[in-house]
Order: structure tokens, then sequence, then C-alpha cells
């Protein structure tokens, strides 16, 4: 019996929403982007305890960029990245004392999607008997690991230590050999798209000096 793929991980529905978040103005579309997220972090969800840190953290950032979106009063500050970020600079609101900024929010999502992609990248190359838990340690070593303290660091090395081998873990996340099948087919695109919506989002850092945010 096929596994209903509601509870899975859908790698088209990714590249879809991906792709729709794309706007003019090398903008981005900030619920599209959310959407995409919410399938990419039922990965995490689904590989188990190994990322139930990442998983948590990132859930608590998309609830809060979504509650921006569903608030009539800022709502229309929010529809796309860029629309976000100068919102908050006009405003004198990336520093405020008590103010969650949509900005240094979405800066931690966009981290973890630099995680997200290269981790995948990486499993795309794998053969179906190799360990995912080398290819998962050089991601995030190369990526969030930069922004974890030395606590959580660890943890999350030694964690990986556990992961699976490739044909395992995608059977975890992605269904019976046919979904498998199905989602490697699909990971090119979809890579290219989450690449492209990374590299838009890294340029808006960029161009209005946010990188830094604490």
């Amino acid at each position: 019996m096929a596994v209903e793929n509601s509870d899975k991980f859908d790698l088209n529905a990714v590249e879809k929403s991906f792709n729709l978040a794309i706007l003019e103005e090398d903008d981005v579309h900030l619920e599209h982007y959310l959407k995409s997220y919410e399938e990419l972090n039922k990965f995490f969800n689904l590989m188990g305890t190994v990322f139930g840190f990442v998983s948590k953290d990132l859930k608590s950032k998309m609830d809060t960029l979504s509650e921006f979106l569903a608030n009539e009063k800022t709502s229309d500050n929010f529809q796309s990245v860029k629309k976000m970020m100068e919102y908050e600079r006009d405003n004198q609101l990336l520093h405020k004392k008590g103010y969650t900024s949509g900005s240094r929010t979405l800066l931690r999502l966009h981290r973890g999607l630099d995680f997200i992609r290269l981790f995948l990248k990486k499993v795309g190359d794998l053969k179906d008997e190799d360990n995912t838990g080398t290819v998962c340690r050089e991601a995030y070593d190369s990526t969030l690991a930069k922004f974890h303290p030395f606590v959580i660091r660890k943890g999350a090395q030694i964690a990986m230590y556990t992961l699976p081998t490739r044909e395992q873990l995608l059977r975890k996340v992605c269904g019976n050999e046919e979904d498998v099948k199905v989602a490697l087919e699909m990971l090119p695109k979809t890579l290219e798209a989450t690449d492209a919506v990374y590299v838009r989002i890294e340029a808006l850092y960029t161009l209005y000096d946010l990188h830094s945010l604490p």
C-alpha cells in the first residue's frame, strides 16, 4: 500500500512554490517562499530526532513571518522580501527593542536553506548504499555550523553519525520505491529553483547590508 504523499516529502511542491516565489526586479514572494520551506522542514521532521533542533527552530521562524503576513496591519509590507527589508529599514525597525524583525527572522531561514540545498545536492550525488552522515556533516560544517554555538554543533555532528544509507533515508522521507524514483528524477529541477531563490535573497541581504543582523 502506497504512503500518502501528504505525509511524505514532496520535491515537486518545493519546486513549484519556489518558482512561483520568483518575482520581477530580483524580488522574492514571501508567502510562496514559506510554502516551499514548510515542505523542506517536513524533510527534517521525517528524518527523526537527528534534526529536531533544526526543525523546531526553523518552524518558529516560519510562524513569525506567517504572522506578519496574516496581520492586516502589516501584511502589505511583507508581501515580498524586498518590501519587507525596505519597510523595516525606512521605519528604523531593524534594531528596535521589543520588535521582532522579519528581515532578521528570514536571515535564519536563509542560512538554513543554504544547508538544505547543499545536503540535498550531496545526497543526489551518492549511490544507494552510501552513508548520508558524511555528506550531511560536510554540508552542516560549511553552512549552519558557522552560526551555531559549540554545544549545538557538537550535538548535531554526533547525531549525524546515526544517519542511514541514501536508499534508507529516501525511503523514510519519500515513501516507496516508485516515490523515491520520482523524487530523484525531480531533484535537479528542485535544486535549480532552490538555488535561484537562495541567490536572489543572498543578493538582497548584500544590497541592504543586512548579513550581520544580530
